[in-house]
């Protein structure tokens, strides 16, 4: 953790910033905070679904459109284990492998490292007829898997595609966060905000903490000046002077 300025040279105020910074708590998974929409109706009705072709679906969507939070729902629901592809390789094969589990959840497919340790988990859970829910920022076809019978394996597996967020998503989202953080925000730049920022769950996700740590390192209330400063290069809206 940071020291306080005159040990590490951090100035007082970017020392507290860093202080709430690192004590957030990460974003909650809880079924009683994902955000109904009709952009991810189609993905909520597979997963209320059973019998899956060949016990296998892949969620897809672009980043913080609710794929890995609506993974991590059904996986508490089936008692699945979370496996990240990030980290999947053999050693956790083999350990799933032993544990016989009848659900598995695979987040962040686009982020595997061990194509051999995928393609293994793949064949596992077809020999154990295991239930296997999986996250994706792209779908198969777009991912550059080198070995070919994983990437056959792959697009093979049924596509659910979450849509982009409506209006009435975001809006809900940017409420969530702000109130998440405590922060102190006023309609005007609410609607500021739902006007100028692209049109993605990810860009609101990035507005409210590029906001967030702003007021933490000018500790005043937010105004549009400082906001249009703190999102610099997000905004849908050309800069002072260039309209």
């Amino acid at each position: 953790m940071d020291k306080e300025a005159g040990i590490d040279g951090l100035a007082p105020g970017n020392a507290a910033a860093q202080l709430a910074l690192a004590l957030r708590p990460p974003a909650s998974v809880a079924a009683r905070h994902f955000i109904p929409s009709a952009s991810n109706a189609q993905a909520r009705h597979w997963l209320n679904q059973t019998g899956w072709p060949d016990r296998r679906l892949l969620l897809c969507g672009d980043d913080s459109c609710g794929k890995s939070h609506l993974l991590h729902i059904w996986a508490a629901r089936r008692q699945a284990r979370v496996v990240d592809a990030a980290t999947l390789d053999m050693t956790q094969v083999v350990e799933i492998a032993g544990a016989a589990h009848t659900t598995l959840a695979l987040d962040h497919l686009e982020r595997v490292t061990s194509e051999r340790a995928l393609l293994h988990l793949l064949n596992l859970a077809r020999e154990q007829r295991t239930t296997l829910l999986i996250a994706s920022r792209y779908a198969p076809v777009r991912l550059p898997i080198v070995l070919p019978d994983l990437a056959s394996r792959l697009r093979a597996i049924t596509v659910v595609p979450l849509l982009s967020p409506e209006d009435s998503l975001r809006f809900a989202l940017l409420l969530r966060l702000i109130a998440e953080r405590q922060m102190i925000v006023s309609k005007p730049i609410l609607d500021w905000l739902m006007q100028h920022l692209p049109r993605t769950c990810d860009a609101i996700v990035s507005a409210v903490d590029r906001l967030d740590q702003a007021g933490l390192a000018h500790n005043r209330p937010l105004t549009r000046v400082l906001a249009r400063q703190a999102l610099s290069g997000l905004l849908d809206e050309p800069a002072p002077g260039e309209r």
